[in-house]
């Protein structure tokens, strides 16, 4: 009899703690059958309102010893057996979870490698840009050395033309001179010989 009173003892004990684990408004789940019963009230007189499958999310709103009163994620609020009711959450869900979780580091990764894949084509065109940046630097160069050593020919070329314009110039001249002196001398050596032949006929008289 002492050994009954014990247990029921424990038994309640056991009972208020998981009472006390489970607040109102605390999410609990479907666990141990693949589908439950959620009626209009706590027992199974009342009519069924949704068979709810294992596994699914509920929200506490009134737990007692045998029947609970929940409410799904759609806002429906019914009873179900509390015996049936778990806060561990389920491992199949947990695994749904995880398959979503990877999912969705895959479709980050997927993102990361398209930026980088992005990222090596915009390197790549960098570098021709570079480049190209690089070629048309030394060709500017080389083009103002070029432009420096026309200018220092067209000086040269500007020079020697000035001095072959009087070259040109003083030969041209010359000819004229050399005319004026020549008839000069023909004038004067006519003069010489008139003047000498009146001084002949002056001493032939």
């Amino acid at each position: 009899m002492k050994k009954k009173y014990q247990y029921t003892l424990i038994l309640s004990l056991s009972m208020v703690l998981f009472l006390v684990c489970i607040s109102f408004a605390e999410d609990i789940y479907v666990t141990g059958v693949t589908k439950i019963t959620m009626r209009t009230g706590p027992g199974v007189e009342h009519k069924i309102i949704q068979m709810l499958k294992s596994g699914t999310k509920l929200e506490i709103v009134e737990y007692q010893t045998d029947w609970s009163q929940v409410r799904t994620s759609a806002g429906k609020t019914g009873w179900v057996l509390s015996r049936f009711l778990t806060q561990k959450v389920p491992d199949a869900l947990l695994v749904e979870q995880l398959k979503n979780s990877n999912q969705g580091l895959i479709l980050k990764l997927e993102a990361v490698q398209e930026k980088n894949k992005n990222l090596t084509v915009k390197n790549a065109e960098l570098i021709q840009v570079e480049e190209k940046y690089k070629k048309l630097k030394q060709e500017s160069a080389e083009f103002l050395m070029l432009d420096t050593k026309y200018k220092k020919m067209m000086q040269q070329y500007e020079t020697q033309k000035s001095r072959i314009e009087t070259l040109e110039s003083d030969l041209n001249s010359e000819p004229k001179l050399w005319f004026i002196i020549g008839t000069s001398v023909f004038i004067v050596g006519l003069f010489f010989g008139l003047s000498t032949r009146k001084k002949k006929r002056s001493s032939l008289l």
